[in-house]
């Protein structure tokens, strides 16, 4: 299953959950996005072609970030960019989660492995605005 978490109209992340399938390749992202992520399942014997990248020219001006659950339970909460809370998400072990715009935080309900992918170089702090999160009631998706 794929979740789609919008604020505003605004794709803000994608949650790719262990029981998707699909033959052949799926992409969820849009061809503008600076972090492609999609999935596929390719039958035995299937053969990818080899290939090289080319060098291409790219303006990135926002990280977006990859995260695979390996392990444990980890719940997301999603801010928008004003840094106003709005709702939150469980991820389990083998879900994929594609963080794209706005901010977001997370707390580990189980202790939890994760696998972090985003783009580089490393700004350092100048990467990222931390604030303080929301005492707010969580809304969880799904939990209605």
């Amino acid at each position: 299953m794929i979740e789609k978490i919008t604020n505003g109209g605004e794709l803000q992340a994608l949650i790719l959950r262990s029981n998707y399938t699909v033959d052949g390749i799926q992409f969820f992202t849009p061809d503008e996005f600076s972090q492609q992520l999609a999935y596929m399942k390719r039958p035995t014997g299937y053969v990818i072609q080899p290939h090289v990248h080319n060098a291409v020219a790219r303006e990135v001006l926002y990280t977006k970030e990859v995260l695979l659950i390996k392990s444990g339970v980890v719940r997301v909460d999603f801010y928008s960019d004003a840094q106003e809370y709005y709702e939150s998400a469980i991820l389990r072990a083998g879900d994929v989660i594609l963080l794209a715009f706005g901010g977001h935080g997370f707390e580990i309900i189980e202790e939890a492995e994760i696998i972090e992918v985003k783009q580089g170089p490393y700004a350092g702090e100048s990467d990222k605005t931390r604030f303080v999160p929301s005492a707010r009631e969580l809304k969880i998706k799904g939990a209605e």
